[in-house]
């Protein structure tokens, strides 16, 4: 059993992504900080598109988690389980907390160990260079940035990218929408919309690939950029399941607090907040509940604690290689090099990193 040898307030940090591993390095001076997450580095999200077609671009963007928790402690293992005051870990290890914040996001499959992670990127890029053509099934950011990535990198390859939907990036407005498109097109990406490919009836070393409109696709190689399945579905089991909407996210209130509950935050994609689930306004819910567990730890003042104000003027960026990219702003969208200037030349990693406290050109 992990707990109960410190004076200091116990907080549990479950999710090791961008909001949690944030919230931990802001908390691990003030408290007996402890973060559970089934791999032993944290990962920067939206660059392992890029570290597909460039492997060594990784080396900056996976991070241990002891790199920056330098005064907090790291269980590699998954949260399985809760209680009102305890955590359970798929290795057997049952951990007691005071106050407990859930970052578990979304569900990626990514292997333990960062070195393990690393030749997985190598591989997803070997498969890329003895390819001549690739097909990409998804038109969201994963899908559309993977796109990008590619045809920048290898111009002479024949990527395919097909979408369901009638437009790409559906998740923010139709001129940006538009935008990627036409710079796909003019990186000769076939794009393919309204057309799906069923999932399940692919199998190992898929080369001919049939759309729903019956179209016939051959590629060496294919990525599917759909769908992730919900951090949440471990809390069904639990004493939170009541929290959860009909959609899986845990509801909180406006200090992002789990509603109902006291000493249970929760930060990050996991969460009811409506807005576009992005990664700096994961940073921003970190930095608002680590305020709040400040007073809460020290002062116990509730009257005190900020409050988090979802945006209506949200700024999605999308890289499209390093040279282009798509930004949509609160009063306009553009396209071209000047969203590459922003995001796409380094993806935010030096800033990133220096926000974690680390060397932002150090690997």
């Amino acid at each position: 059993m992990v707990g109960g040898e410190s004076q200091k307030k116990r907080v549990v940090v479950v999710g090791g992504g961008v909001a949690g591993a944030l919230l931990a390095k802001k908390m691990q001076f003030d408290v007996d900080v402890l973060l559970i997450d089934p791999k032993e580095y944290f990962e920067i999200p939206w660059t392992r598109l890029r570290s597909m077609v460039e492997p060594s671009f990784a080396e900056r963007t996976l991070i241990k988690h002891t790199d920056y928790l330098t005064n907090g402690r790291v269980v590699t293992s998954r949260a399985i389980s809760i209680t009102e005051s305890e955590v359970f870990t798929e290795d057997g290890q049952k951990i007691i907390y005071d106050y407990l914040a859930l970052a578990t996001g979304y569900a990626d499959p990514t292997p333990r160990s960062r070195k393990d992670r690393l030749e997985q990127f190598q591989q997803d890029n070997d498969k890329i260079k003895s390819s001549s053509s690739i097909l990409i099934i998804g038109g969201g950011r994963m899908g559309v940035e993977l796109a990008g990535e590619i045809a920048t990198d290898y111009p002479e390859k024949n990527v395919t990218l097909i979408h369901k939907g009638p437009r790409l990036l559906e998740y923010i407005g139709p001129k940006a929408s538009n935008k990627a498109l036409k710079l796909l097109k003019s990186k000769r990406v076939e794009v393919l919309l309204e057309q799906s490919v069923d999932l399940d009836s692919i199998t190992e070393g898929e080369r001919v690939f049939t759309t729903s409109a019956g179209k016939s696709i051959t590629a060496g190689c294919h990525f599917v950029c759909v769908g992730r399945p919900s951090g949440s579905t471990w809390l069904q089991e639990t004493f939170l399941k009541e929290s959860l909407d009909k959609s899986g996210r845990l509801m909180v209130d406006e200090n992002l607090r789990v509603k109902g509950r006291s000493n249970i935050f929760a930060i990050g994609d996991i969460t009811d907040i409506r807005e576009i689930k992005l990664g700096y306004l994961a940073q921003k819910h970190a930095a608002v509940v680590a305020k709040n567990l400040k007073l809460l730890t020290k002062e116990g003042r509730e009257s005190k604690l900020a409050t988090y104000k979802p945006s209506s003027a949200i700024m999605v960026m999308v890289a499209l290689g390093r040279k282009q990219g798509v930004a949509q702003l609160p009063f306009m969208t553009i396209g071209g090099r000047l969203p590459a200037m922003i995001k796409s030349k380094d993806l935010f990693v030096g800033w990133i990193r220096k926000e974690m406290g680390l060397d932002h050109r150090a690997v």
